[in-house]
């Protein structure tokens, strides 16, 4: 299953931007610089964002780096990181790793930030959970865990398709933290706060250990 789920993220690397370009209706700009700002770095501070996929949040977030720090995006796609490879030729410190997120390839306390734009929904129900015991171990006490995440859509056409992605990759616990992300988050970090942005279309979780 986990070659197959691999293959089609390498599949639909292809067309991944322009689906989430229709569900934001152009406001990703706003929404990448909105959570790449509540990144909390100091000099030589690094950032993970993981499920990195097409690395649409990569730049945003290199930006913020101070002197010393990194940027490192995980992704088990191989086509999902050759997209985000272009995207980001040329930046000095920003890494790119192919990886499960379940089980992450870094120490204890590694990093001062990490991200997850749109993607941590996907992830099946077991993944879900590993993921979220792999973030509390590599990310330093009190530092954030910033998931931005697609709320339900308005739209029937949009919302239609919203659903039927969710269904396709057999993600059944998907629709449950959809609407309970802040009671299942709490399980695994000290406190969690929910920002709506983007006309409702889109929220951020700030999850602290």
């Amino acid at each position: 299953m986990r070659k197959f789920r691999q293959k089609y993220y390498d599949w639909f690397s292809h067309v991944y931007d322009r689906f989430i370009a229709m569900h934001a209706s152009g406001q990703q700009g706003m929404l990448k610089t909105v959570l790449a700002e509540k990144a909390e770095l100091e000099k030589g501070g690094r950032i993970l964002d993981i499920c990195t996929g097409t690395g649409a949040l990569l730049n945003y977030l290199h930006r913020r780096l101070e002197n010393g720090g990194m940027v490192v995006g995980v992704d088990f796609s191989g086509g999902m990181l050759g997209v985000a490879r272009g995207k980001t030729a040329g930046a000095n410190r920003l890494f790119l790793v192919q990886a499960d997120v379940s089980r992450l390839p870094f120490k204890e306390d590694a990093f001062d930030t990490v991200t997850c734009a749109h993607a941590f929904y996907e992830l099946k129900g077991g993944d879900q959970e590993s993921c979220l015991r792999e973030i509390g171990r590599i990310l330093k006490p009190g530092k954030p865990f910033l998931m931005m995440e697609h709320d339900v859509p308005r739209k029937p056409l949009i919302r239609m398709l919203f659903y039927i992605r969710l269904m396709s990759m057999g993600a059944k616990k998907a629709f449950e933290i959809l609407r309970h992300e802040k009671e299942i988050l709490g399980q695994y970090f000290s406190s969690v706060e929910k920002i709506t942005v983007s006309g409702g279309r889109s929220k951020i979780l700030v999850c602290r250990r």
